[in-house]
């Protein structure tokens, strides 16, 4: 009788989160440093946020929060939308997605076509306003009965970088890194990575990249936090402080502007052949940024938090560019 070699085979998608490379960036200029990317765009649903979709989801269940047949109602800016459809549809949970107005087209409709239900809102106010989304997706799970995620202030999302995300990255770089480059959006990666990596090494930098018109590197920098602005950049920067979100442990902090960001995106993919969204073009040039200010070599380590897929229409359009004024 023969016997069938054991297949190396996972028994769902949700097994594919997690675990992912990284490779070393060698066709920018990084001055006397080494620069490295955690590809976090092949994740199943093409982004980090799966990491904390799916740890949110169980930690609801195991703590009762979460009952079969109960709705998921969410704020996102896309990418944890799309983890959390993901999860809620191998799990069976009704999801309802709230999405400011600003995020591309390509994320509603994958969105729809993982089956969520996509409610999109005003993204020119700011928190506390009933249209702004997260107060809007407090205010639908309210009104539903629904189980309100809230990845901004649900220290799951913390827990999910502290035990998967950094644990990689400590491995793959063999302890030996000397600053991490992250933004912020619900700031999970920057409080549970930054936990990590301090506990293991508190010599490692935590560097910030901020887009121009959130309030965190200035208030970082200056200890003031100003007036939030408005950019395109999508998934990252805040006009407020989420509840999970551990700013102590910020070293540095760069402010990047959407221009700067876009054309880092699309170089990344010009000379690396990585195809990344605009939220990795803003920690990609503060990591260059950090990089070109030392004078002695370190050992950088940054993400590739979504796939570029979902900015066709925005800034992989040449079109699209010119008409920002961020292409001649």
């Amino acid at each position: 009788m023969s016997h069938r070699p054991t297949l190396n085979v996972h028994d769902n998608a949700l097994e594919l989160i997690g675990n992912t490379p990284m490779v070393e960036l060698t066709q920018l200029d990084t001055g006397p440093c080494r620069l490295f990317a955690k590809l976090e765009l092949q994740n199943p649903t093409g982004s980090i946020k799966d990491r904390i979709a799916l740890k949110m989801i169980d930690t609801a269940e195991k703590q009762g929060l979460l009952k079969p047949g109960d709705t998921i109602v969410e704020a996102t800016a896309g990418n944890t939308g799309l983890g959390l459809a993901l999860v809620a549809a191998q799990k069976g949970y009704p999801l309802v997605i709230v999405l400011p107005d600003k995020m591309s087209m390509e994320k509603e409709y994958n969105l729809r076509a993982m089956g969520a239900e996509v409610i999109r809102t005003r993204s020119d106010v700011n928190k506390g306003h009933p249209q702004h989304y997260q107060d809007l997706a407090e205010s639908i799970a309210e009104e539903r009965g629904a189980f309100y995620v809230n990845q901004f202030g649900n220290p799951a999302n913390v827990a999910a970088h502290y035990e998967t995300t950094a644990p990689e990255i400590w491995e793959q770089m063999q302890g030996e890194l000397d600053a991490f480059v992250c933004g912020v959006g619900s700031s999970g990666t920057l409080s549970g990575v930054g936990k990590f990596l301090k506990e293991k090494n508190e010599q490692i930098e935590m560097v910030l990249a901020d887009p121009n018109g959130s309030i965190l590197a200035p208030l970082i920098n200056t200890g003031v936090a100003p007036e939030p602005g408005s950019w395109l950049v999508e998934g990252i920067g805040e006009d407020f402080i989420p509840s999970i979100c551990n700013l102590d442990l910020v070293d540095k902090a760069y402010t990047i502007t959407d221009k700067q960001a876009m054309l880092a995106s699309r170089e990344l993919l010009l000379k690396e052949g990585i195809m990344a969204g605009s939220s990795t073009g803003v920690l990609l040039q503060a990591a260059l940024n950090y990089c070109r200010e030392q004078t002695e070599p370190k050992k950088v380590v940054t993400l590739v938090c979504d796939t570029g897929n979902r900015y066709l229409s925005k800034l992989y359009s040449d079109d699209w560019m010119k008409q920002q004024g961020f292409l001649d």
